[in-house]
C-alpha cells in the first residue's frame, strides 16, 4: 500500500501543477503498476470518466492504442456491470456478456477466461473504473479483494479532489470533438503538441486574433474548436465560414450581410456571418483564399469593430473574435503582393502552429485507437485491433495527409480486413475479432496482396520451427515463439530491457510482465 500512495501522491502533484507533457501518462501506468504488479492479470486498464463514455489514462498488457478507444457503458455490458456494483464485480468464466478487451490482448489471441473489475466513486457519481483480465480461469483468485476495494475507494476521492482543477479536468474529462466524431485533442502525448496545447491556453482566455496554420489534414479545426471552447466567450456562437469555398461574387455579402434589392438576387435581407458570429468567435477557414479587393473591407472591421451590410447606409456594431485558419504561408504571401500586410498582422495578432503528425509520431497509437474504436462502431463487431506489425507500418510511414490520411486508412484497412471475412454472416458481427495487418493498410512500399494465414499452402514450405509448433498448443507455441524473439532482441540490445521495449513497439512494464511470465526473468 506503501508503494501505491507514493505513486498517488506523485501523480496528484502532476495534476495539481497542470502538467500536459508527454510523460505524464507514465504516472497513471506507475499507479496501476502498483495495484495489479503483484497479481496474476494478464492485462489491466485505469479508465476515467470523459463526458459520456470511459477513457483509459494507464492500460497494462494491452495495445497502447487502447488509450485512444472511447469505452461507452450502454456498448459494453461488462463495463456497465462493474460500474453498477457496489463492490468487485466478479464474472464467471462461462458469462455470455462480451468483454471488451477480447482480442485486444498483447499476449496471448484467446479470449478472456477471468474477469473483474471496480468503480471509482465520488459517492454515487463515476468516475472511474479499474479492471483486471487473466486468461486463465481462476486466475484472479488470490486477489486481495479487500485491498483492491480500499485502494480504489481512496483513488476515487482523489480523482474528485483533481477534478475540480481547471487544468486537470481539461486532461481528465474535457472532450474537445465535434457531434461529428472528429479525432478529439486529448489523443496526444508527444511534446510538440503538449507545447502548442499550452499556448493555446494561455491565449485562449483573451480576445487576441489567431492566426492558425498547419498542413492539410493536422486538425486545425479541432484547435479552433478548442480555442473558442477555452475562452470567454464560449457561451456564444462559433461560426465556421471556408473563405475558398465561397463565390467571390457572394463573398463580401456572406461575410456582412446585405438589405433586400441590394443586387440582382437580393430577394431578402440577409444577415453575414459576422453579425451571426457576435458575442462569439468566426473562424475563417483558408483566409489566404479571400480576394485581394476584398481584405480592405475585412481590415476595416478589424479596427473598427463594424460592419456594412451592402445596401445599407448604416453601419453596425460586432464584437466578434476571429480565429484565420490557413495551409498557405502569408508572410510569403505577402511578399508576393497577393495578401495586404496590414491585413495580415491584424490577424496574426498570436500565431499558433498545428505540427504535422511526422513530428509527433508519440500520439500515432492514441489516434489510431479513437479510429478503431469508430470503425469497430460503424461495421458492427466485436473488436478491431493492429497487430504488431501493423503497428510498426503506422509508425514508420510520414504520413503526408496527416492525421486525416490516418483516420481514411483505417477506414480502408477495417473495410478490406472484414471483407476477407465474407462467410460473417451480418448476424454474427459482434462476435467477431478483426485483426488489421500491414497488407490491409495498403500503405506506399507495403504488401498489398492478404498474406497466407494459417493453415492456407503458402509459396514456400515452412521451416523447422513452424513445423515444431504445429505440434504443439496454441498458448505453448505462442509462448516458445515470443520467447525466443525477446531473447533475440536482448541479445541484439545488450541486454538492454528499455532498448528491447522499444524495438519489440511494446510498454516496458507489458515487456517484463511476460518475460516473467515466459521465465526470462525472476
Amino acid at each position: 500500500m506503501t508503494t501505491f500512495l507514493d505513486a498517488l501522491r506523485d501523480l496528484l502533484a502532476r495534476l495539481s501543477e497542470g502538467d500536459t507533457d508527454d510523460t505524464f501518462h507514465d504516472d497513471w501506468t506507475r499507479l496501476l503498476n502498483t495495484l495489479v504488479g503483484e497479481t496474476r492479470a494478464d492485462a489491466s486498464t485505469l479508465m476515467v470518466m470523459d463526458q459520456d463514455a470511459l477513457r483509459p489514462v494507464a492500460v497494462l498488457g494491452l495495445p497502447d492504442d487502447v488509450r485512444g478507444r472511447p469505452f461507452r457503458l450502454q456498448e459494453h455490458p461488462r463495463l456497465a456491470a462493474i460500474a453498477a456494483h457496489p463492490s468487485i464485480c466478479r464474472f464467471p468464466p462461462d458469462s455470455d456478456l462480451p468483454d471488451p478487451f477480447d482480442g485486444l490482448l498483447d499476449e496471448d489471441l484467446s479470449q478472456v477466461h477471468d474477469c473483474l473489475g471496480v468503480a471509482l466513486r465520488d459517492g454515487d457519481r463515476l468516475l472511474g473504473l479499474l479492471t483486471l483480465d487473466a486468461l486463465t480461469v481462476q486466475g484472479l483468485s488470490s486477489l486481495d479483494e479487500d485491498q483492491l476495494l480500499a485502494a480504489a475507494r481512496l483513488l476515487g476521492t482523489c480523482l474528485r479532489v483533481a477534478e475540480q482543477l481547471s487544468t486537470t479536468r481539461r486532461q481528465l474529462s474535457e472532450a474537445l470533438e465535434d457531434d461529428q466524431g472528429k479525432a478529439p485533442l486529448q489523443h496526444w502525448h508527444s511534446p510538440p503538441m503538449s507545447r502548442l496545447m499550452n499556448a493555446l491556453s494561455l491565449v485562449a482566455p483573451t480576445d487576441m486574433n489567431v492566426l492558425l496554420h498547419g498542413e492539410t489534414g493536422v486538425g486545425k479545426e479541432a484547435v479552433a474548436r478548442a480555442l473558442h471552447a477555452r475562452s470567454q466567450r464560449h457561451h456564444g456562437p462559433l461560426v465556421q465560414v471556408n473563405c475558398a469555398a465561397l463565390p467571390e461574387h457572394l463573398i463580401e455579402s456572406e461575410l456582412f450581410g446585405h438589405r433586400r434589392g441590394a443586387f440582382s438576387g437580393a430577394m431578402s435581407e440577409r444577415r453575414g456571418h459576422f453579425a451571426m458570429a457576435d458575442g462569439g468567435t468566426l473562424m475563417l477557414d483558408e483566409v489566404g483564399e479571400l480576394p485581394l479587393a476584398l481584405q480592405p473591407k475585412l481590415l476595416r472591421v478589424l479596427q473598427e469593430g463594424e460592419i456594412q451590410p451592402l445596401g445599407s447606409e448604416r453601419t453596425i456594431r460586432v464584437d466578434v473574435r476571429i480565429i484565420a485558419v490557413t495551409n498557405r504561408d502569408l508572410a510569403s504571401e505577402v511578399d508576393a503582393g497577393r495578401f495586404r500586410e496590414d491585413l495580415y498582422h491584424r490577424l496574426n495578432a498570436f500565431p499558433l502552429t498545428v505540427p504535422p503528425l511526422r513530428e509527433r509520431p508519440e500520439d500515432i497509437s492514441l489516434l489510431a485507437g479513437h479510429f478503431l474504436e469508430d470503425n469497430r462502431i460503424r461495421l458492427g463487431v466485436a473488436n478491431l485491433r493492429l497487430d504488431a506489425h501493423a503497428m510498426a507500418a503506422l509508425t514508420a510511414w510520414q504520413w503526408p495527409g496527416n492525421v486525416r490520411e490516418l483516420e481514411h486508412t483505417l477506414a480502408r484497412a477495417a473495410l478490406r480486413a472484414l471483407g476477407e471475412q465474407r462467410a460473417i454472416h451480418s448476424a454474427a458481427r459482434h462476435q467477431t475479432i478483426l485483426r488489421l495487418s500491414p497488407h490491409h493498410l495498403a500503405l506506399p512500399n507495403q504488401p498489398t496482396e492478404a498474406m497466407p494465414v494459417f493453415g492456407e499452402t503458402a509459396s514456400t514450405p515452412p521451416d523447422a520451427t513452424t513445423s515444431e509448433a504445429l505440434n504443439l498448443p496454441l498458448r505453448e507455441a505462442t509462448d516458445n515463439f515470443q520467447r525466443r524473439l525477446i531473447q533475440a532482441h536482448l541479445a541484439a540490445n545488450a541486454d538492454n530491457w528499455a532498448a528491447t521495449a522499444r524495438g519489440l513497439n511494446i510498454d516496458p512494464g507489458n515487456l517484463h510482465r511476460v518475460a516473467r511470465r515466459l521465465g526470462l526473468k525472476d
